[in-house]
């Protein structure tokens, strides 16, 4: 057996340490989020307990930890539904060439290079001069959607670039309606492909920060409620707080991917019954 030359060990190395560099603050912040009761912020740990996420189910003396979650579920849902259906909706559209096209494209892309603040305080000024008020379910929104809209998108544009339209002309040549060809055919095969998106659209809504910044008003987000709570709070509390929000999107992930999962075997189980 060849030894394996010095460029793989040093490799390893730098990959070990980028895992390290990426998931060592989020376990650092896990760890402590198990202080005992008279525990602070820091290390060496007083004690081991799940104290301080029972203290978070009680009312706290500042923020609104539980009101904030749900602004930041319920939008993180809203910017989901908007994404998937503007995202599949243009990807049918762009099939086809048509009269600014390309201008369009690089319109909406040109957003994720824009500075995220700069697109917070530009929306947030559009609603105060329009008179309309600025809130985290309309404003919040459509900064948001300004940053999940361009994924959606990519993903959609190389899903349709892929797609074979033999599937469809099959389906015309049994007297499918367009509707019919959309649902019954098409939408079915990119089912996994819009479950990408949908994930895409609730997970970057959720923990968007600076496009909320000046667009929530008055109600924070989650996000925007943690940050807060750095500058006054100083209990393990708020550790086990990000503890929960890291675990709740892990499983909002399994769930997407237990869906394809089954999407796919149900897929399967009709190939097989058809065949």
């Amino acid at each position: 057996m060849e030894p394996r030359p010095r460029s793989f060990y040093l490799l390893t190395a730098f990959f070990v340490l980028f895992v390290v560099f990426l998931y060592g603050p989020t376990i650092t912040i896990g760890i402590l989020s198990f202080q005992g009761p008279q525990g602070g912020l820091t290390f060496p740990m007083r004690g081991v307990s799940t104290y301080w996420f029972h203290n978070l189910f009680q009312q706290q003396a500042v923020g609104d930890i539980w009101g904030a979650f749900r602004r930041s579920f319920a939008l993180g849902l809203m910017v989901m539904v908007a994404t998937v259906v503007i995202s599949v909706m243009a990807g049918l559209a762009f099939r086809k060439r048509f009269f600014g096209s390309g201008a369009l494209f690089y319109l909406t892309i040109a957003s994720l290079v824009i500075p995220s603040i700069l697109i917070s305080l530009g929306v947030g000024l559009i609603f105060n001069q329009i008179g309309a008020r600025v809130h985290w379910s309309t404003s919040g929104l459509g900064a948001q959607l300004t940053w999940t809209l361009p994924f959606g998108l990519l993903i959609m544009f190389a899903v349709f670039n892929r797609f074979d339209k033999r599937f469809e002309e099959a389906a015309r040549d049994q007297g499918a309606t367009p509707w019919q060809t959309i649902r019954h055919v098409v939408l079915p095969i990119i089912a996994p492909s819009i479950l990408g998106v949908a994930l895409f659209g609730f997970s970057l809504s959720y923990d968007e920060f600076a496009r909320t910044l000046l667009t929530a008003g008055s109600y924070n987000t989650l996000p925007l409620e943690i940050f807060g709570m750095t500058t006054n709070v100083t209990r393990p509390v708020i550790y086990a707080l990000g503890t929960l929000t890291t675990v709740f999107s892990f499983l909002i992930i399994a769930g997407f991917l237990g869906t394809a999962w089954l999407l796919r075997k149900r897929r399967e189980m009709a190939a097989r019954r058809a065949g």
